[in-house]
């Protein structure tokens, strides 16, 4: 009885992991898609808006090299403002030189309405600014509709696209 057992055991497991076993090259494991549009990637989220944190505290500071590591700066980058001629990656880097580097003070830095949208490896943060900025003694006030497009690379997400318009308080 117990050699019955023991064989019909055996049997039983040989079937299972012959069972298991595919010798056929055909067969592939299906992936279920990800909705990229309605997805939340809530770490994803984080990680753009900690990168949104320090683009700020490097503003801050007035380190406009670190300012500058936040932005992905290839041939692909571009960046619309106020309705001017689109800027590429040089023509960005040096108005952010420029301008960012002669702010003597950072008064007020605020966004309305900010909100990070994740697809993936991709990111939209969108807001409206209400920044306060001094250079020397004159003090600019800039209010504008802002689109940064994010793309999540091997060091962080890097700014690709900037998006400027005016916006009426």
């Amino acid at each position: 009885m117990q050699a019955k057992l023991t064989i019909t055991a055996l049997i039983i497991g040989v079937s299972c992991i012959s069972g298991c076993k595919s010798d056929d090259p055909k067969k592939t494991f299906e992936t279920v898609p990800i909705d990229l549009i309605t997805t939340e990637f809530p770490e994803a989220k984080q990680e753009v808006v900690e990168t949104w944190d320090a683009i700020v505290q490097s503003l801050r500071a007035g380190d406009i090299d670190q300012l500058i590591e936040f932005h992905g700066y290839s041939p692909k980058f571009t960046e619309y403002t106020n309705g001017e001629a689109v800027k590429n990656a040089e023509a960005n880097e040096a108005y952010e030189r420029a301008a960012f580097g002669a702010v003597t003070e950072v008064v007020k830095f605020d966004t309305e309405d900010f909100k990070v949208a994740v697809y993936g490896e991709v990111a939209n943060v969108t807001f409206q600014s209400d920044f306060h900025l001094k250079f020397g003694q004159d003090l600019a006030i800039i209010n504008e509709q802002i689109s940064l497009l994010f793309v999540r690379t091997t060091d962080g997400w890097k700014i690709v696209h900037e998006h400027h318009s005016p916006w009426i308080l």
